[in-house]
Parts: structure tokens; C-alpha cells; sequence
């Protein structure tokens, strides 16, 4: 069974419809959310996973330029209109109003347009790339969620790691490299106060690249009080110098306290500010002490997964089941140091043959000259020789060479008469 995709005339425009709905329109439902998720939203009857990919394929193909038909919203109809730059954009309505609408951007056409702020219509002017959104969700419905089958764990239990928690994030994407940076590094819980876009996210979930379990787990709240609400402790992180008498602490610093307090069992936070413009000062007001990162002066700015990164790196060097790189049936956990692998320092003993066996070929092929500075070079030759730390391998590697030096190998060996 499949549905029938219909062109229905929009003014001087067309758009594919099914069930009444136009086609970005379940696109985008069923990119932002699980595919599941979206149809169920969507509720059009008789559309489900079986009768969803023809719908998805008519877009990823571009089919409707062969129907000259466009969807609102999409990259292709702005393109279709001459609509080039964010100038021709404005021109082309009666009127944009942003925010509150205290701001009103006056054009030439007839309708009216929405925006939250001017960054945002940057942003989104040029329209979206539902075709490509499309090629995406395919892949999803005949293949699965890639990496989906990535199933990390928590290091700790509840309340061993300090909350991370994000203050109103706008983009799924950074709450998905968030959840990562917190997988990473042994950040087991991550809270979200009012995401803009709601929660759960798909694309949150994509972003994360595998870590599965901080996205299944991380909780949404409607306000900062709600999220911090079961915290004895929480540490705000900023920028911007702020006129509030609290301590201010280095990454360092703060996951020293933190580890401390967590050890006496009190639950603990770490708040990250909005991607565009952090933490008000009425939200920091509510930390218990202030985190900035060193930086550059001149360019301070970093982005929200870079500053969640930063604690957790500092969060995971001080725990004792922290590794170098990954551990796996094949790989063991490594610390700094020397990588011996199975091989072992050279003992004193093969040390001495070593020199032995280099000093005696030296003296046989007239090497010490003037011999009253044997004994000089002799030492240089051994305090050069200890300083490399050589292994056990290493020092039966460099007696072959020397025996093939002095001797020649195979047919190249020298008469010893």
C-alpha cells in the first residue's frame, strides 16, 4: 500500500501534499524526532514505516521539479522566487518582525514574517535543505540509527559525577557533543533546562555518535530551580567577569572541590551557559562559585561541548579508572610513561655484555687512538649507552649489529683466521 503524493495549488506556488500535510512537513517531524515518534505526531492515516519511504524518496529525489512544485520553508522555493541574499529576503515581504516585534524590518512584498531575533533569520532565511533531511531519515528507516548499536556505560552511580547541566541550549546538535564530551570523560548526568527545541531530539541523539546512554538518561527541566533543585553544591561557568562576591576557581580548582564534596556524599553540579551569550548574571548568582577557564584574552570565547570538554578532562584525570586512549579485549589500560608493551629494561648484566662485546671490537679494529684515552671514551661510551634505557630486545638487537659489523652475515662473514 502507499499513499498518494498530490500537488495543491498555494497562490501563485505548488506543494506536494499527503494527507493534507505538506511533504517538509513530515520530513521534518521525522528528522527532529524518532521516526516513530514523528508519524505518530503527524497521525495521517495510513502513513506509517511501510508506506514512509516512497514519501521520503519523492523528496530525496527532487521529484518535484519534475511537478514544478515547491514546499514552504524549503531551500529550493527561496531559490525558485530569485530570493539570493538576506537583503532580497526582506525585500520580499511586507514585513519582519523580531522578538516582540519592538523591531520591524519593512519590505516590498505582501506577507508578514516571524523571527525570534535577528541571528536566527540569518540563520534560517535561505531555507532548509529537506531533500538532504530526507536522504537522512531513508537511512534511518532501511538501516537503523548508525552507531546504534554503541552501548557505553556509566562509570559511577548516582551522584558519583557532578550534573552537568545546560542552560536553555538551542541547538541539538551541541547537546549531542555535550552528551559526548560527558561520555568521554566519565560525566554520567546531563540536565537540560527548557531546550528550544524540545526533548527527546533526534538529532541530539545522531550528534552524540554513539553515546547512547547519557542522551537515554539525560533529564529536561522547565527552569534552573528544577534542575538544581537536589544539589547541595553547584559551580557556574563564565567568560565574563561578574560584580559577585564568590570564589573563582580554575577547571582545576573546581574539580578538586567537586571531588571532595562528592566524596562526602553531597550531589554536585557544573552549570553551562547559552551558546549565544552564557549565563545571566541572576543565574550565577544561584552557584555556590565561578569557573573560567584560562583562555586567550583576546578571544575567550568557546563553544558549549569545548567548555564541558575542558571540566571533563580535568573531572577524569583525577579518577582512578581513568585510561590513556580506549581499552578493549585486545588493547590494555595505559598509564603515562614508557610503552614496554611485553618487553622489559635490560638488566644490568646484558648491559655489561653489551659493552663488553662493542669495547672489544673497537680495540680489534684499532679504534681507541691514542689508547692512554681509552679509558675516557670507554666511559663516555657507557654513560651514552644507559642514558637510552634500552630494553632486553633492544640490547640483543644492537649486538647483532655490531657482530655484523665486525663479522659480515651469511656469505658475507668474515674469515676470523
Amino acid at each position: 500500500m502507499s499513499l498518494t503524493i498530490e500537488i495543491a495549488d498555494r497562490g501563485a506556488a505548488r506543494t506536494p501534499i499527503v494527507g493534507g500535510v505538506p511533504l517538509a512537513d513530515i520530513v521534518r517531524a521525522c528528522h527532529d524526532k524518532m521516526i516513530d515518534e514523528g508519524l505518530a505526531a503527524l497521525a495521517i492515516p495510513g502513513l506509517d514505516r511501510a508506506t514512509l519511504e516512497p514519501v521520503l524518496t519523492y523528496c530525496a529525489e527532487l521529484s518535484c521539479e519534475a511537478h514544478g512544485a515547491t514546499c514552504p520553508g524549503c531551500k529550493r522555493e527561496t531559490e525558485a522566487r530569485g530570493i539570493a541574499t538576506l537583503d532580497d529576503f526582506i525585500r520580499s515581504h511586507k514585513e519582519i518582525v523580531v522578538g516582540d516585534g519592538s523591531v520591524r524590518l519593512l519590505g516590498q512584498g505582501t506577507s508578514i514574517h516571524e523571527t525570534p531575533a535577528l541571528a536566527a533569520l540569518e540563520k534560517t532565511w535561505s531555507g532548509e535543505n529537506y531533500w538532504f533531511w530526507s536522504r537522512r531519515v531513508l537511512r534511518k528507516l532501511r538501516h537503523g540509527i548508525r552507531r546504534a548499536h554503541i552501548r557505553g556505560e556509566a562509570m559511577a552511580g548516582a551522584g558519583e559525577s557532578p550534573a552537568v547541566i545546560l542552560m536553555e541550549p538551542q541547538l541539538p546538535d551541541n547537546i549531542g557533543m555535550v552528551a559526548r564530551a560527558c561520555a568521554n570523560f566519565g560525566l554520567d548526568g546531563l540536565r537540560l533546562v527548557a531546550p528550544r527545541d524540545g526533548w527527546p531530539n533526534e538529532k541530539a541523539r545522531i550528534a552524540a555518535s554513539g553515546a547512547n546512554y547519557i542522551i537515554d538518561d539525560a533529564t529536561a527541566h522547565p527552569s534552573l530551580e528544577d534542575a538544581m533543585g537536589d544539589l547541595t553544591y553547584l559551580v557556574a561557568t563564565t567568560a565574563r567577569q561578574r560584580d559577585l562576591r564568590k570564589p573563582v576557581l580554575t577547571p582545576a580548582e573546581a574539580v578538586s572541590e567537586l571531588r571532595q564534596r562528592i566524596g562526602r556524599g553531597e550531589r554536585c553540579g557544573i552549570l553551562f551557559g547559552r551558546e549565544r551569550n552564557g549565563l545571566e548574571t541572576g543565574e550565577v548568582a544561584l552557584a555556590d562559585a565561578v569557573v573560567m577557564i584560562p583562555v586567550n584574552s583576546r578571544f575567550a570565547s568557546l563553544n558549549l561541548a569545548q567548555s564541558v570538554l575542558i571540566l571533563g578532562y580535568e573531572w577524569m584525570k583525577s579518577h582512578d579508572r581513568a585510561s590513556l586512549g580506549r581499552v578493549t579485549t585486545y588493547e590494555k589500560p595505559l598509564t603515562s610513561g614508557l610503552y614496554l608493551n611485553d618487553d622489559v629494561p635490560a638488566t644490568r648484566e646484558a648491559m655489561l655484555g653489551l659493552f663488553t662485546h662493542i669495547e672489544g671490537e673497537l680495540d680489534r679494529l684499532g679504534f681507541f687512538n691514542p689508547i692512554e684515552k681509552r679509558h675516557t671514551v670507554v666511559h663516555n661510551l657507557r654513560t651514552m649507552l644507559l642514558r637510552m634505557g634500552a630494553t632486553d630486545q633492544e640490547v640483543r638487537t644492537l649486538r647483532g649489529i655490531v657482530a655484523t659489523l665486525a663479522k659480515g652475515k651469511g656469505h658475507a662473514r668474515k674469515s676470523s683466521t
